[in-house]
């Protein structure tokens, strides 16, 4: 329990700094890399346009971050772990978390990099942070090769160049033909990578869950759920305003569908 605890302050932190380093390496590395295009007007230039793109996806993924922790799940009763101090017969669609130490409405699961409970309140907020922090990552990935590309003189056309990019790269800085700063982001790049793909994983994941109608902690513990349509499934998540959602980060909508449900 104590590791559980010590890894919900660990990954906060962790996603912060990778998201600091992210933030600093497009404004102050990848924008002044871009060459102004003497054809186009300074307000479509591509530094501006690459900027906007990104400061709207860093805003709804670090948005959607913020929604999710002060949204937390309905608590139905906070306890102190022991098993006599839990409610004997919870609603359903709870789960007692032992990180949280409390029982959650409609839980999913406890998210360790926002360090709070997924459940009721707060699932459309951590679907879409999870979709534009894939987003924002995979973008990044793109602004960087594309620094490298020009820095390091490499091409891309081939599908197996980014593979061998690592090592190859790694031989090259022992030797001194790589700088600290371009070893540096062709590490972000390969990291950027992964979190874009396992964010996007989990939210497709979700995805699915939501329009069966289930949870993580139902799928887990095999717990039968009423088979409903899957418009209703996707209208108690992400409400009748998903679309504006989509574009500001807002706070949930369904939570009043999802509370009549439970009770």
């Amino acid at each position: 329990m104590l590791a559980l605890r010590l890894l919900n302050v660990v990954a906060p932190a962790y996603f912060l700094c990778i998201s600091l380093v992210t933030f600093a390496l497009q404004i102050f590395l990848f924008l002044p890399s871009m060459h102004e295009d003497p054809t186009a007007t300074p307000l479509f230039s591509p530094a501006v346009l690459h900027g906007a793109l990104f400061l709207f996806l860093s805003a709804n993924a670090l948005g959607n971050y913020v929604l999710v922790i002060q949204n937390s799940p309905d608590d139905l009763g906070t306890c102190q772990g022991t098993s006599s101090q839990r409610p004997q017969y919870p609603p359903p669609s709870t789960h007692f978390c032992r990180v949280c130490s409390r029982v959650t409405l409609r839980h999913d699961h406890h998210c360790f990099f926002t360090g709070n409970c997924i459940g009721s309140r707060n699932m459309r907020n951590f679907i879409l942070f999870c979709l534009y922090t894939s987003l924002a990552c995979l973008y990044s990935m793109v602004a960087g090769v594309a620094y490298i590309s020009a820095v390091l003189s490499i091409s891309f056309a081939h599908p197996l160049a980014f593979l061998t990019l690592l090592p190859t790269s790694i031989s090259q800085f022992f030797s001194g033909a790589v700088l600290g700063s371009d070893m540096f982001v062709i590490l972000m790049l390969y990291l950027w990578f992964a979190v874009g793909l396992a964010c996007a994983g989990f939210c497709c994941h979700q995805l699915l869950l939501i329009l069966r109608g289930q949870t993580r902690y139902q799928v887990r513990k095999g717990v039968a759920v009423r088979a409903r349509p899957w418009r209703k499934n996707l209208q108690e998540v992400f409400g009748k305003r998903w679309l504006l959602g989509l574009l500001v980060p807002m706070f949930n909508v369904g939570t009043e569908s999802s509370k009549q449900q439970d009770k």
